[in-house]
């Protein structure tokens, strides 16, 4: 017996981009629905509930922001947003709103099947006995021990919660706002010289070379990402 089709929903107003969306889609083995507009498409979402849903920012009705906002409100389904705005404000707002990742416009098909493969494989987030690990450290999230090539690394508590968060969320970017808002409280959001000096502890502490991080990325201008191996 094969195991189901994951499901996977497109909302985008371009008839030429779902077409081709479902096409590369389904020769990978997903199982395809579209919507033409946000409010078919958060119909379809609390109707047919997709493992995935592909969402253009461009949308006839609705802003694509103002659905991801509204899909947030009841469902933790991984979105990858498919957008033409590449601008630095609009993707960190995605982020912030919950998108699991973004891809502009044009997009090559290997690219997309690649990024809402990743995007579905991290559905839940790693639990809290898992044991993460990137080149020779682990951290343990049940006992909040690192170790470094087998040898215990000790960390402040601020630095192994700005850790765990990154690692909880392992592969994906994690934007500046949400990493002040979790750690240090929402009016700590504009404050991201806090962040740079504990990435910087974290550098030093876990990478070979902290000035060219192998692990611990940043993203400009948008956040941080752990990269578990590139």
């Amino acid at each position: 017996m094969t195991a189901p089709s994951l499901r996977v929903l497109i909302i985008d107003d371009e008839v030429q981009i779902r077409r081709l969306l479902r096409v590369t889609l389904e020769a990978a083995g997903f199982e395809v629905r579209e919507a033409e507009n946000g409010a078919l498409g958060l119909a379809e979402a609390a109707g047919w509930r997709p493992d995935g849903v592909v969402l253009d920012l461009g949308l006839p009705d609705l802003d694509g922001k103002e659905v991801l906002r509204r899909l947030r409100e009841w469902s933790r389904v991984p979105v990858l947003v498919l957008t033409v705005r590449d601008s630095e404000e609009e993707t960190i707002a995605a982020l912030d709103l919950g998108a699991d990742d973004y891809l502009t416009k044009p997009f090559r098909s290997l690219e997309i099947l690649a990024r809402l493969r990743a995007i579905l494989r991290r559905v839940q987030p790693a639990p809290e006995k898992a044991v993460v690990r990137f080149g020779d450290v682990e951290v343990d999230l049940t006992t909040r021990i690192v170790r470094r090539a087998g040898k215990e690394v000790k960390f402040s508590a601020r630095e192994y919660d700005l850790l765990r968060h990154l690692a909880l969320h392992a592969g994906r970017v994690v934007t500046h706002r949400q990493l002040l808002r979790e750690l240090w409280g929402p009016n700590a959001e504009n404050n991201t010289h806090y962040l740079w000096v504990y990435m910087t502890h974290l550098r030093q502490k876990l990478e070979a070379d902290p000035h060219a991080p192998q692990f611990i990325k940043t993203e400009a201008g948008i956040g941080y990402r752990l990269a578990l191996g590139e």
